[in-house]
C-alpha cells in the first residue's frame, strides 16, 4: 500500500467519523468534503477508489437498518447451511482459508520461552498493521499507528520469546488478504496463545461471511453455551489477530455496531468496506 493510499486513509477515517457524528443532519457530499478540506470531485474519486462505491452508499452500509437487515438474515437462515455453502460456492471467502493452531501448555505458561518471532510494520487499506509469526503460522497481528506501542503489546504477549524484524513467507502471505485478488492466496496459518474457550470462540468468528455480521448471544449458541455471551465478548476482545480473525463482523443485537479493540472508526471502516466489495458488484471470486 503506497504512502498515497495511507494519507487516503486518514481522510477516509475522517470522513466517516464526520458522518457518524452528523448523521442526524445527513450532510451533503460538499459538508463532508469540505470538512476533510477537499473538493467534493476529489473526496468523491478518493473514496470511491478505496471503498468501491460512493460515499452515500457506503454510508448505508454502516448504518443501523443495514445492520439490523444483516441480523435478520442470520436469524432467517441456518448458520452453519450458510457456511456450509461458501465451501462449494465460486465466491468463496477467504475465512475458509485461515486455520488455527493453538500453542502448547508450554508455550502458552512460559511466555514464548523458546519460540523465534518475526515481526513487520505494512500499510493496509486500514491504517498501518503489525504482522509477527512464529515458525508455524501469525501469532499476532494489529493495526497500530505508532510502532512503539506495538511492539509493547507484543512483548507484552510473549515475554520470554525471541524477536527479530524481518517480514516473512508466513507474513507476507496473510497481508496478501488486503488486496482485492485472492485468487493466489494460500492457507493462512495462525498459531495462536489461547485457553480453549478462547480458541474455540476465535474459531466460530472464521464461519461469519465476508459482508455479514453477528452477535454476541448468536456466537455462545454456535459453541453451545448460550448462556455464556459475556465469556464470547471478552474473548472476542482478546482476538490477538486483526482482520484474519474477523472480530469487527460482531455487533450488538440492537443493530448499533460497538466498538472494537482497534477503534471503531476503523471497525465502521472494515464493515463498509467489505459490505460495499459484496453488494456493490466487485464480488471477490477465489
Amino acid at each position: 500500500m503506497s504512502t498515497q493510499n495511507q494519507i487516503d486513509y486518514n481522510r477516509i477515517a475522517k470522513a466517516i467519523e464526520y458522518i457518524r457524528g452528523n448523521f442526524r443532519l445527513q450532510p451533503s457530499l460538499e459538508e463532508v468534503a469540505e470538512n476533510i478540506h477537499l473538493s467534493p470531485a476529489h473526496f468523491q474519486k478518493i473514496f470511491t477508489d478505496w471503498a468501491g462505491t460512493s460515499p452515500k452508499k457506503f454510508l448505508q452500509f454502516i448504518s443501523l437498518e443495514h445492520a439490523k437487515n444483516l441480523l435478520k438474515e442470520e436469524k432467517a437462515s441456518l448458520f452453519d447451511t450458510a457456511y456450509e455453502t461458501g465451501l462449494s460456492s465460486t465466491s468463496r471467502l477467504h475465512d475458509l482459508f485461515v486455520k488455527i493452531e493453538g500453542m502448547s501448555p508450554a508455550e502458552y505458561k512460559n511466555g514464548g520461552k523458546s519460540l523465534s518471532i518475526n515481526y513487520s510494520f505494512s500499510r493496509s487499506p486500514f491504517g498501518y498493521v503489525m504482522a509477527a509469526s512464529t515458525e508455524k503460522g501469525i501469532c499476532y497481528m494489529a493495526f497500530e499507528d505508532d510502532k512503539e506501542t506495538a511492539l509493547g503489546n507484543l512483548y507484552a504477549k510473549f515475554p520470554n520469546a525471541s524477536f527479530f524484524e524481518k517480514q516473512d513467507a508466513l507474513q507476507k502471505n496473510a497481508l496478501s488478504i488486503f488486496g482485492q485478488d485472492w485468487t493466489k492466496l494460500n492457507t493462512i496459518k495462525l498459531h495462536l496463545k489461547g485457553t480453549d474457550f478462547q480458541l474455540k470462540v476465535w474459531e466460530s468468528l472464521l464461519s461469519i461471511p465476508m459482508g455479514k455480521l453477528s452477535t454476541y448471544g448468536n456466537l455462545a449458541e454456535k459453541i453451545g453455551n448460550p448462556n455464556a455471551s459475556r465469556a464470547v465478548g471478552t474473548a472476542i476482545g482478546s482476538n490477538p489477530v486483526a482482520f484474519l480473525i474477523p472480530c469487527h463482523r460482531v455487533i450488538q443485537s440492537t443493530g448499533n455496531l460497538g466498538g472494537y479493540r482497534w477503534g471503531s472508526t476503523r471497525k465502521h471502516a472494515i464493515i463498509g468496506w467489505e459490505s460495499s466489495k459484496i453488494y456493490s458488484g466487485n464480488s471477490i471470486v477465489l
